[in-house]
This record gives C-alpha cells, sequence and structure tokens, in this order.
C-alpha cells in the first residue's frame, strides 16, 4: 500500500505548510506527495492528476479538508467516486474523521453517512467559493462607487507623440519603431493612433 498526500492553495502566494504539517503522522514518502497552486473551482490541475494516475487498488489518499481537494459540488463527488469506487483507493480527509472509507468496513450504513457527509461537506465548500465571489464583487463595486480606481493609472499622451504618429501614418515608421521613440509599448502607441 502506498500512501499519497495531496495540498493545494488557490494562490502562489498562499502557504501549504499548514497542510504538510498536518501529513506529518503519515510519514507520506515526499515523491508521493502532491501539490496544486490553483483555485479549487474544477480539477484541472496537473499534481491532482499525475497523482491520480500514480494511484492504485489498496492505496491510501489523505488530505487535510475537503475543500483542499476541490469546492465545485459536483466535481468533488464524482472525484471521490472515481478515488473510491473505481480505483479502490482509501481517504481519509483529516479535519472530517467521518471521511475516512477506511473506518467503514464497506457496510451500507459506513457509506451511507461517509456519503451524506462527503455531499454536506462539498456543497458548503462550494457555497463559500460563490459567497467569496460574491463578497469580491461587492468590494469592488463599493470601491469604485468611491471614486477608487483599479489598474495602472492611464500614462499621459507626450507632446511628440503627434509628430510620431504623423511619420506612422506615412509609411516612414513602423509602430514598434514609433513606440520605441516614445518610450512605451508597442500597444499603448498602437491605442493611442486609434483613440486620436
Amino acid at each position: 500500500m502506498n500512501q499519497f498526500g495531496y495540498l493545494r492553495v488557490s494562490t502562489k502566494d498562499q502557504n501549504e505548510d499548514r497542510q504538510l504539517i498536518a501529513l506529518e503522522p503519515f510519514h507520506i514518502p515526499l515523491k508521493n506527495i502532491y501539490m496544486d497552486k490553483m483555485s479549487g473551482k474544477n480539477f484541472n490541475r496537473p499534481a491532482y492528476h499525475r497523482m491520480l494516475k500514480r494511484m492504485k487498488k489498496g492505496d491510501l489518499l489523505v488530505i487535510k479538508s475537503i475543500d483542499r481537494l476541490g469546492r465545485n459540488y459536483e466535481e468533488i463527488i464524482e472525484q471521490w467516486r472515481i478515488i473510491t469506487k473505481e480505483k479502490f483507493v482509501d481517504i481519509i480527509v483529516l479535519d472530517m474523521p467521518l471521511l475516512d472509507t477506511r473506518n467503514q468496513g464497506r457496510d451500507l450504513t459506513g457509506t451511507f453517512i461517509a456519503d451524506l457527509v462527503l455531499q454536506i461537506l462539498s456543497y458548503v465548500a462550494q457555497t463559500e467559493r460563490e459567497n467569496t465571489r460574491q463578497r469580491q464583487a461587492e468590494g469592488i463595486e463599493a470601491a469604485k462607487k468611491k471614486g477608487i480606481r483599479f489598474g495602472r493609472p492611464k500614462k499621459e499622451i507626450p507632446e511628440a507623440f503627434y509628430q510620431v504618429r504623423k511619420l506612422w501614418e506615412e509609411k516612414k515608421i513602423n509602430s514598434r519603431s514609433a513606440a520605441a521613440q516614445l518610450g512605451v509599448s508597442q500597444d499603448t502607441f498602437l491605442r493611442w493612433a486609434r483613440q486620436k
């Protein structure tokens, strides 16, 4: 039996140490610990798929919490089914002891309870993701109403632009040269040229 650990953080800035520490009691070899620094909205994650390919019948997957596996209700349920019913790999969700498929004894009641808990927690994980997105959108909207601007400040068009644009329009220089003369990117020059 091989033991695997799966960790996920949503961004490259987030730290996975808390999840790694939680896996320590299992003494999982480093080569069997997989981590993605990506959103949990779906399972298009390279490390997760590499791990899934390596897992065999009788192996064990350890994760800190169900939301580290994912945050999409239907996909969590589907991946759980693939891991436990197709690959016959056991799963332990550390912060929810009821989601330890080793303890189910494969009896109907244990399976029913674990499936019920899984569905509830998957629902909560997706709801939290949706609530986070809504709070973020509301925060951005409130900031915009206060006059806060997002993104880079607009670059002022320099006086030399008009002369350089004329050369470009007359096909005496190309847009890359025009941008270089003004000290801006080619995209910026072309955007200015379209505006004026």
